[in-house]
């Protein structure tokens, strides 16, 4: 071989190798698909009823917060060495999580009750999955676990079960795509989905188009095994859980506001995380269930304990209090950096409001609950810019204000939220079924809509409540059980 033969050759060496894996990469995709057709789940539905059967009264303590929980078995995985975690919320979307991380390489145990053990690999260290991750109805991890495989030498491939298979994945791929990883997605952006990570990934400086904190933490993530600074500009805070727990692992991580109150969040990548001992706290959108129940209950007190009230997630209490929610909060206290407090709530005379766009995202996942707080209150309630809420695990404005409509509520359903006209106190007829569409909040919500109602309300299927409150249904019974 002359050596003047040698560019040639080795260019329609590569350029044969890339055709190949491109086949390859089609064929495992065509197959991935027909698999997920196949096996989408299945799970028979599980009907309920829930109905008033007077006050409710009791302490409770709600499963460990789910976005803490995510990040937590993420970044621990990420670490060189040993990581414990205590209160971890032990629900099938975590638990997703976990498997997926384990696929990747990380050694996870659970060692007790909300006990786990993690020995991480690195960041750089995942490992190529030897089949595909299946999410089940966990948007946050596919969402931030596409961020973590942006930017490792590997491909995986995610699925998820119905309703998971119908949200919108774009606004994470946009970003990964400019920062090189490579995506084969369904039709609309959605799962079945592939990702091709880069080494080495480019940093970006990306400025989010919506608020949403699973979009920042997959950038941030992509970040870590990424050279140089990786920016995520974000006009609208959103819940801060990766910023506080990344600099807690040992990441150079700096947050910036402008004097537009623009935060400017900066990571420096190629990272070397150190393993940490993890508290979690009860997560606030869980503890807004028996919240709620207790506020629209005749004669009920309940007190949860060790609630994260961190600021970007307490939108629930401050605008029930504007209602006139009858809360208190004590034994106030830092966990793990992430402030927690005891909260009693009582039966309270809620009074209508207008809940101003701007509060959205700090209680995103709990406006179900509030809606029903809204229909026993004196007067009108009124919330817009919630758009979000179209594209979470259902479009949860349009199935809430059906439910409500459907036992007695008098609700106006508009293109970003609702309005509705309260009851003054006085019970909701009650007496049908719901649709919950595989949407864990929106059975718990109606579920407590049940505890002030005429007649039972009935959920088409409550095994979606696992995917984040496994004990939610043994919990309501205590509470009734204690009177």
């Amino acid at each position: 071989m002359h050596m003047c033969e040698s560019p040639s050759i080795g260019a329609a060496f590569a350029t044969a190798t890339r055709r190949c894996q491109k086949l390859l990469w089609s064929l495992t995709w065509r197959r991935i698909i027909r698999k997920a057709q196949n096996v989408m789940h299945s799970v028979q539905p599980r009907p309920a009823s829930f109905r008033s059967q007077g006050p409710l009264r009791g302490t409770v303590k709600v499963p460990g917060d789910k976005s803490i929980s995510h990040r937590s078995l993420m970044l621990s995985a990420l670490a060189v060495g040993e990581s414990r975690i205590s209160g971890l919320l032990e629900g099938e979307d975590v638990l997703a999580t976990a498997a997926a991380m384990r696929a990747m390489g990380a050694h996870i145990e659970r060692t007790g009750e909300g006990c786990w053990t993690v020995q991480g690999v690195g960041v750089g260290g995942l490992t190529q999955p030897a089949r595909a991750l299946d999410m089940g109805n966990s948007g946050t991890s596919t969402r931030l676990l596409m961020g973590l495989v942006a930017s490792h030498r590997l491909t995986a491939t995610f699925i998820g079960d119905a309703s998971l298979s119908k949200r919108p994945m774009g606004r994470v791929i946009d970003p990964l795509s400019q920062m090189g990883a490579e995506f084969t997605a369904s039709p609309g952006g959605t799962l079945p989905l592939m990702v091709r990570g880069l080494v080495p990934a480019v940093p970006i400086s990306y400025r989010l188009p919506v608020a949403s904190a699973q979009v920042k933490s997959a950038v941030l993530l992509t970040g870590l095994n990424t050279p140089g600074i990786t920016e995520v500009i974000e006009p609208v805070p959103t819940r801060d859980h990766s910023e506080r727990m990344l600099r807690g692992f040992g990441a150079d991580l700096t947050v910036e506001v402008d004097a537009d109150g623009v935060r400017h969040i900066r990571l420096v990548g190629e990272a070397e995380l150190q393993p940490q001992t993890i508290e979690v706290p009860g997560d606030p959108s869980s503890a807004a269930f028996p919240i709620v129940a207790a506020l629209i209950t005749p004669g009920s007190e309940v007190t949860v304990t060790h609630v994260g009230m961190n600021p970007t997630r307490t939108g629930i209490f401050k605008m029930l209090e504007a209602m006139g929610a009858d809360l208190t909060y004590g034994n106030e206290r830092e966990v793990g950096g992430e402030p927690v407090a005891d909260i009693t709530a009582r039966h309270s005379v809620l009074r209508g409001i207008e809940v101003p766009p701007e509060v959205a995202p700090s209680m995103i996942d709990e406006f179900p609950v509030f809606f029903v707080a809204a229909c026993m209150a004196q007067g009108q309630t009124i919330t817009s810019g919630l758009d979000e809420l179209r594209v979470k695990e259902s479009d949860r404005i349009a199935l809430m204000a059906t439910g409500l409509k459907a036992i007695g509520a008098q609700v106006e359903e508009r293109e970003d939220g609702l309005v509705i006209q309260g009851t003054g106190g006085e019970p909701l007829e009650g007496g049908a079924t719901i649709n919950s569409a595989l949407d864990h909040r929106i059975a718990m919500s109606f579920a407590v809509a049940g505890q002030h109602c005429y007649h039972p309300v009935t959920i088409d299927d409550v095994s979606p409540i696992a995917t984040s409150f496994p004990t939610f249904e043994a919990m309501m019974h205590n509470l009734q059980v204690e009177n």
